[in-house]
């Protein structure tokens, strides 16, 4: 691969990847007839493995230098960032099942299953209990090997579509019962952030509780998102974070777009992102696990009738 395809692989730049060549003589591409940088596959299954553990708080520095058996081993260990709650649901079996339906390309009998499951818990149940947990333990088979890139593309699609479907089925609010009670809510992700499961799990806990939602999906520049916010005369921007987002990067992000909007917009911040845990631009809202979100609409509520 070229060290553009390489960055689009893996999600590591080039910068890092030169860097990482000249600092641990890792990776070693070829040179192809023009001088440019080639990689084989081989060491473009270990950047990938190696981004996934770094994703989950080890450092490069510690990883580049490993074997893969080393590397894989590290993988299936439980994240340095999930709680011990969802490293135990590799115990459940349900949980699995639905992985091995992944892994075994079976991709109607996993759609068929999940719409079993949503109809069996909820949707509330069915976010929380099934596909939060069930994405997590995907991120880990994915990382440890145990899963290809398109089998964790397949899930993604699957979910998706199982979602998109049951969320079009959800009566919309009566918003002329108790006028401005029901917030409206623009989703999205910033550049570079193309994880939106975590976008879609929330979006449907918002509109189970009565929210009103347009969703601009992943990768979005963050002007874009401002102007987006009133065009569509939004009360709140929620914005997703997977464990790969880059500090920095989030940080400016955040600062910038809570700069664009009027103070009347709410910036609704969560998400696995580690760096969301240990500061936040002020002005901003925190909601950083799915089952909070209908505590933090209810302070919403409570904040739009005292500003009455």
């Amino acid at each position: 691969m070229s060290i553009s395809a390489v960055e689009r692989e893996t999600g590591l730049s080039k910068d890092t990847l030169r860097v990482w060549e000249r600092r641990y003589n890792f990776p070693l591409p070829h040179r192809d007839e023009f001088g440019e940088r080639s990689y084989p596959p081989e060491q473009v299954d270990k950047l990938r493995l190696i981004k996934g553990l770094m994703d989950h708080g080890h450092r490069p520095g510690k990883l580049v230098g490993a074997d893969m058996k080393v590397l894989r081993a590290l993988a299936a260990r439980p994240s340095k960032r999930e709680s011990p709650a969802v490293a135990l649901e590799e115990e459940r079996d349900d949980l699995v099942h639905l992985i091995a339906l992944c892994k075994e390309h079976r991709v109607e009998d996993l759609r068929r299953e999940l719409t079993q499951s949503l109809v069996r818990s909820g949707m509330y149940r069915f976010v929380t209990d099934v596909i939060a947990p069930l994405t997590a333990m995907v991120g880990t088979h994915w990382a440890s090997g145990r899963l290809a890139v398109f089998e964790e593309h397949l899930f993604t699609e699957a979910v998706q579509a199982v979602m998109r479907n049951a969320i079009s089925t959800i009566p919309s609010p009566d918003t002329q019962a108790v006028p401005h009670s029901r917030p409206r809510i623009l989703l999205a992700t910033v550049p570079h952030e193309l994880h939106g499961l975590g976008l879609l799990m929330a979006e449907a806990i918002f509109i189970l509780e009565g929210a009103r939602c347009v969703s601009l999906g992943v990768n979005t520049p963050v002007m874009e998102i401002a102007q987006a916010a009133k065009a569509q005369s939004a009360d709140i921007v929620a914005l997703s974070f997977s464990a790969s987002a880059r500090p920095a990067p989030v940080l400016t992000a955040l600062a910038d777009l809570v700069g664009q909007l009027p103070p009347s917009v709410e910036v609704w911040a969560g998400g696995r992102c580690a760096a969301l845990r240990r500061r936040s631009p002020p002005a901003m809202v925190k909601v950083m696990e799915l089952h909070e979100i209908p505590a933090a609409l209810a302070e919403w509520q409570n904040r739009r009738k005292t500003m009455a």
